[in-house]
């Protein structure tokens, strides 16, 4: 099929419009910020492929566990892995003040030659020889830090001095190491979690969670130590492109070395890294709709880490994002803007260092190599109707609940309530003009046949949060949403979903197929629907 950029464009609206108001099946799996816990971590970089949507396997390498490791995080999550070798490596989870060691053994093909690992951002300390008595020394000083020959180990440490999330990469030959997928995340957390994340709002959340049967899946209450950067969710993104010419060709030439001798003659890859044209667009090494199912999925042996962001109205998800390819992606969150807490681990703060000073990003754009951490919230707002369905006079006992505005207008005094911060300024305000079921009237809209409009599981046709309130919506014989489908009951999971992707339209392409590349979904729960993120 052949997709002109007229057709993505409207392709993409319409999808976007479909999907806002959508029901997803139960059995979807939720993102966290899941890695490994340290301080002591032993990887290795290994080749092995990834696959894509499409069906393509990319010959790839990548960093991974050389052994068991100390511990996986968050601790809820079940059904643990980290191989030999994954794109992208695995997160590394430390603490403030931890002295932090990495022992990377060099896996790769002996043509490969040498590879290593940067930490921007710390102090770093090698083992690495000040003189080399031969020139096959199994370590080198390379030009930005110290390389292992391949079957060699070398060893990096330094002191995570201050919280935030990195991004850590290969030193040596980036142009190819670093598209081969040599590249991960390093996540430090607090050691000083501030009181003001255990009492306010925030202790209201995981009241309400605890209420709804949800478990704790964060890393900590806080980004950072200050009392403004508390949240209470968090997603790991990490953003990267490859050009498959790249990548075959790596393979050929590796092929073709065989078993040689590392550094004999011959022993070498002269892979062309430009002209530059990748066909494939990665959020944590999968593209849509693979970035969709769980973390640890036994079908992606090498690519652990999903994409797949679930809230309540309300909550604060802290968002960690990282540029690990060659472009810059425009990435746009709908549904809001994200607040920016800090980039590389360097909090923006105004200069009393009293209150948050990042920006309210539209898009955000990662820079390669450039980590950020960013709040993202919903609460309704601005949506302009009641998104519960409420309605005074339905024999529904949920369809009467209250909205009392706290100081900033949300519905705070009772976090176990299903509609706990709606936005009451809207509470009671119909959208429907003839509502099919007991849902008020009078509104702006006339719902169109789901059957008509569109059609798949996904689409629910209802503009309520809540099975309850879906189903009040249409009614015994209501037409909206469409009536057995197979993997979104209306008595489940009814909920808002919003596309997120890139806004360079190509990254939204598999090997130029829309719909994929870097995209994903938010979907944002009714309370009464439990996120569960151990899968």
């Amino acid at each position: 099929m052949v997709t002109n950029i007229k057709t993505i464009r409207k392709a993409c609206r319409t999808l976007v419009r479909v999907v806002a108001m959508a029901l997803l099946p139960s059995a979807v799996a939720f993102a966290a910020a899941p890695g490994i816990t340290g301080p002591t971590f032993n990887l290795t970089a290994q080749a092995a492929y990834i696959s894509q949507p499409d069906g393509a396997m990319l010959y790839s390498w990548g960093y991974g566990c050389k052994g068991a490791p100390a511990g996986y995080a968050p601790a809820a999550i079940k059904a643990t892995f980290c191989n030999l070798m994954q794109v992208p490596g695995p997160t590394l989870i430390v603490t403030e003040g931890q002295s932090v060691t990495v022992n990377l053994t060099n896996g790769l093909p002996a043509a490969v030659g040498n590879t290593s690992i940067l930490f921007p951002g710390f102090q770093v300390v090698t083992n690495c020889p000040t003189t080399l008595t031969t020139s096959t020394s199994p370590l080198q000083p390379g030009l930005l830090t110290c390389e292992a020959a391949p079957g060699a180990t070398v060893t990096y440490t330094f002191t995570a001095t201050s919280p935030g999330t990195r991004a850590y990469f290969s030193g040596t030959q980036g142009d190819l190491q670093i598209e081969m997928g040599l590249f991960g995340a390093i996540i430090v957390l607090p050691a000083n979690v501030a009181t003001a994340c255990k009492i306010g709002l925030h202790a209201s959340n995981l009241t309400a969670e605890a209420f709804w049967g949800e478990t704790d899946f964060r890393l900590a209450a806080a980004a950072y130590d200050h009392p403004s950067t508390c949240y209470d969710r968090e997603y790991l993104f990490q953003f990267s492109e490859m050009d498959p010419r790249i990548h075959s060709e790596a393979l050929a030439q590796v092929t073709a070395a065989g078993s040689c001798a590392a550094a004999s003659p011959g022993c070498s890859l002269n892979v062309a890294t430009e002209p530059y044209h990748p066909t494939y667009f990665m959020i944590n090494g999968r593209s849509m709709p693979d970035d969709m199912d769980a973390n640890y999925a036994p079908q992606y042996p090498h690519q652990p880490y999903n994409g797949n962001p679930h809230v309540h109205p309300g909550e604060q998800l802290l968002l960690r994002i990282i540029g690990q390819g060659r472009w810059q992606h425009p990435f746009h969150e709908h549904a809001n803007h994200v607040r920016i807490l800090a980039r590389d681990g360097n909090l923006l703060l105004t200069p009393d260092k009293l209150s948050l000073a990042g920006p309210a990003l539209f898009t955000t754009t990662t820079t390669p190599g450039l980590a950020m951490d960013g709040i993202f919230y919903f609460t309704g707002r601005g949506l302009n109707w009641d998104p519960y369905g409420h309605n005074p006079s339905s024999s529904d006992l949920s369809a009467k609940l209250t909205c009392t505005p706290d100081a900033n207008g949300y519905n705070t005094g009772t976090p176990t309530a299903i509609n706990y911060y709606e936005w009451c300024q809207d509470h009671n305000k119909p959208l429907e003009v003839v509502p099919f079921g007991d849902v008020a009237g009078g509104g702006p809209v006339t719902l169109p046949d789901s059957n008509i409009l569109t059609n798949g599981p996904w689409y629910g046709g209802s503009p309520y949060l809540g099975p309850d309130a879906t189903g009040r919506a249409v009614g015994a014989t209501g037409t909206t949403p469409p009536s057995g489908t197979i993997a979104n009951p209306p008595s489940s999971e009814a909920a808002f979903a919003y596309m997120w992707h890139s806004h360079n339209e190509r990254e939204i392409t598999t090997n130029n197929i829309f719909p994929g590349g870097m995209m994903m979904m938010l979907l944002v729960d009714s309370r009464e629907f439990v996120i569960d993120e151990s899968n």
